[in-house]
């Protein structure tokens, strides 16, 4: 065949979708030589580009590859998979053969196929793969043997698609090991694909392995680069107070009886608070949280490894921290009885809790007592013993005040709105060997409340000195719900029989609340909760002021996390150049861009450790499931599908019962809220009361399957 014929039948193929050359010299039926001369000549041209052991058209080719939808493949089969449309217009269905070897989370270029003659309407769109444009590297998962026992990995997600391990790349590894590999060579299809182990976690029956693997296949660090820790080891353990305050410009705020209050096990404290009553009416309270900006600076390896990680992520009884522990746990952690580095909002509030006054000062403190809510809560009742109150002695003073002006906080907020949803967050209860021995609901008591109020008073103080000094900000924002979002929650309240109370389009704060109470008691209840909290907009960062709409605000920051939360830092930042004076211009100059790129990184981070602190706790969940297989427990219908029914047990654990354990026939959906089996006319509704017997779980999965007990 000449040269120029097999470049044009090269082209042609590759407009159709990429290929490999083994794929190519297959159905072109040429001599690999000349082949690859071909290729040379064509790539040479730009005519053909390479990506990832793939051949595909490139910009230089008179038969470019046709246009394509950017996608991420989000799940995958041994036959077939699904990508999410990046312009967020839903998902397609990928065929097997179709996939061009894509794994999860790979960003390809999908092309839709032509409709099949008799598809139902409403069906699925179909797709092919024609480019995977940006493929994973790493892969989490389980060590498998194929059936010719040959060494392969399950990745997690995936059941029944299997990974070969490349000759000598098993690291040890032995079948059911949660493990982490790299590619070392993609192919067209999944089987031509080839990994090498380089983590090895432990047993998939522990749920602390499984979660290795979440975090290893997620591409969460869990260790700092070296030059994190020798910029952080060069830092002081202790503060010079003289030095601090030698410039005249940090108050030594000290003599202040300041304190923190947090679980039992907290490392990280970053803040600390002071309340008091005034003579003349009214209140004074301090809110204190660690200047963190003082010691990662700009342009250091320490702030760049704090800006990429965005936040830390909390799991169980771990934490993946934003900051190496010599400044987390450290110089920058609020500890009792240690002169520290503070960023002080000074508060000034009147009879009715309504703030009159604030003022931002870098200070010096030194916390009197670590408290725990727990405790806190007991002193707060009037009750504890001599030893707690000898523990608090030094603040015990504080509290009538804290408790008072809380009350009045809590009545202002639910006067303009503010939104109070009942969430199930869980409490994972491990063993000296990190399992999950129990799940308990938490409970939130009033000192968390009341630290909670505190902080949103401070952030919310910082978001307006950023507006007034008309600097680049990064602010936190919660735009009212879409069109399509309270459409959903509007029929789904009214298949409960449940009258929205909205006079608008869109409800207001204030009516959204009042359908918070109101149903708060009802066994539907955190139905019509998830609902709400489902129908809102995501919270997020952005360099505009765009208001808050859940809490009713129309400024708002997050000012009092900055060990563990990079936008808090970004503020801390921000807000020490404006009180040292810094030309207007200059900020502007400085930090439009930082301020852009803190908000984006802040956002997408923040949804990220949600998303694996939300898997990893389902891994725990199934773990303890498993150890009480064969247990009845009460349960409430949480979710209504075709397929079946979730129940949540008193413990916040979801499980799923299918429908053929339900209805005798083919089970309908009714009104989105009532699983309804035709054929008896019994039907199961969100919020019905059902008792339901553990019967299996799967903790790779974080899955627990249930079945109905009488």
């Amino acid at each position: 065949m000449e040269q120029q014929q097999l470049e044009q039948k090269i082209l042609r193929a590759l407009a159709r979708r990429p290929h490999t050359a083994a794929q190519l010299q297959n159905n072109l039926q040429v001599p690999g030589a000349q082949l690859r001369q071909a290729l040379a000549a064509l790539a040479a041209r730009g005519q053909v580009v390479q990506q990832g052991g793939q051949y595909a058209a490139g910009q230089g080719s008179a038969a470019q590859r046709p246009a394509g939808i950017p996608c991420t493949l989000t799940r995958l089969a041994p036959r077939f998979g699904f990508a999410a449309r990046s312009d967020g217009m839903g998902e397609i269905f990928i065929p097997g053969r179709f996939l061009q070897g894509a794994m999860p989370q790979d960003a390809l270029l999908v092309r839709p196929l032509p409709e099949e003659p008799g598809a139902q309407p409403g069906a699925k769109q179909c797709g092919e793969v024609i480019a995977v444009t940006a493929p994973q590297r790493r892969l989490a998962g389980t060590f498998a043997l194929d059936e010719l026992r040959r060494p392969a990995i399950e990745p997690d997600g995936c059941p029944g698609v299997l990974i070969p391990v490349q000759p000598g790349g098993t690291l040890g590894a032995v079948p059911g090991e949660k493990v982490g590999a790299v590619f070392t060579a993609r192919g067209a299809r999944h089987a031509e694909h080839r990994a090498a182990v380089t983590e090895r976690f432990g047993t998939a029956a522990r749920a602390a392995a499984c979660a290795q693997a979440v975090l290893f296949g997620a591409g969460v660090q869990t260790s700092f680069p070296p030059a994190v820790h020798t910029e952080a080891d060069a830092l002081p353990a202790a503060v010079d107070a003289a030095a601090a305050l030698a410039d005249g410009r940090r108050l030594d705020l000290r003599g202040v009886p300041v304190f923190t209050v947090d679980s039992a096990s907290t490392r990280d404290i970053d803040d600390a608070v002071s309340v008091r009553a005034l003579a003349g009416g009214g209140f004074e309270l301090g809110v204190h949280i660690a200047d963190v900006s003082h010691y990662v600076r700009p342009g250091t390896a320490l702030d760049a490894e704090a800006q990429a990680r965005g936040t830390s992520l909390y799991y169980a009884d771990s934490v993946v921290p934003m900051l190496p522990a010599a400044l987390s746990n450290g110089i920058c952690s609020l500890n009792e009885g240690a002169d520290r580095l503070a960023f002080t909002c000074l508060m000034r509030l009147d009879d009715a809790g309504t703030l009159t006054d604030y003022r931002f000062v870098k200070s010096l403190v030194r916390s009197r007592v670590k408290g725990v809510y727990a405790e806190l809560d007991r002193l707060l009742a009037g009750g504890g013993d001599r030893a707690l109150q000898t523990k608090y002695a030094a603040v015990l003073s504080q509290l009538p005040a804290m408790r008072a002006l809380y009350e009045k906080r809590l009545a202002l907020r639910r006067a303009r709105g503010g939104m109070e949803l009942d969430s199930a967050e869980a409490k994972l209860v491990l063993d000296e060997n990190g399992c999950c021995v129990d799940v308990v609901k938490a409970e939130r008591g009033t000192a968390a409340a009341i630290i909670e109020e505190f902080m949103l008073l401070a952030n919310q103080c910082a978001a307006a000195a950023g507006r007034a000094a008309r600097v680049p900000f990064v602010y936190r924002v919660h735009e009212p719900p879409d069109a399509l979002r309270l459409e959903k929650l509007r029929a789904m309240l009214a298949a409960c029989g449940i009258a929205a109370p909205f006079a608008g389009a869109v409800p207001t704060q204030r009516e959204l609340a009042a359908l918070l109470e109101s149903t708060r008691a009802l066994p539907v209840g955190p139905a019509v909760h998830t609902a709400v909290l489902r129908g809102m907009q995501r919270a997020r960062y952005a360099p505009q002021a765009l208001g808050h709409y859940g809490l009713a605000l129309a400024d708002y920051a997050h000012f009092t996390s900055p060990i563990r939360r990079y936008p808090d830092l970004a503020v801390h930042r921000i807000l020490t150049d404006v009180l040292c004076g810094t030309p207007r211009e200059r900020m502007v100059e400085n930090y439009t861009e930082y301020a852009a790129h803190a908000a984006a990184q802040g956002t997408a981070r923040e949804g990220l450790a949600a998303e694996l602190e939300r898997r990893i706790e389902d891994l725990y969940k199934a773990e303890w499931a498993h150890a009480h297989l064969g247990e009845i427990r009460p349960g409430a219908v949480s979710g209504v599908t075709p397929h079946g029914v979730f129940v949540r047990l008193e413990n916040t654990v979801e499980g799923f019962v299918p429908a053929a354990a339900l209805c005798e026939g083919e089970a309908e959906v009714q009104d989105g809220v009532r699983l309804h089996d035709p054929r008896t006319g019994k039907s199961w509704m969100l919020g019905d009361a059902m008792p339901v017997r553990l019967c299996a779980a799967d903790v790779p999965l974080g899955r627990v399957d249930l079945e109905p007990a009488g």
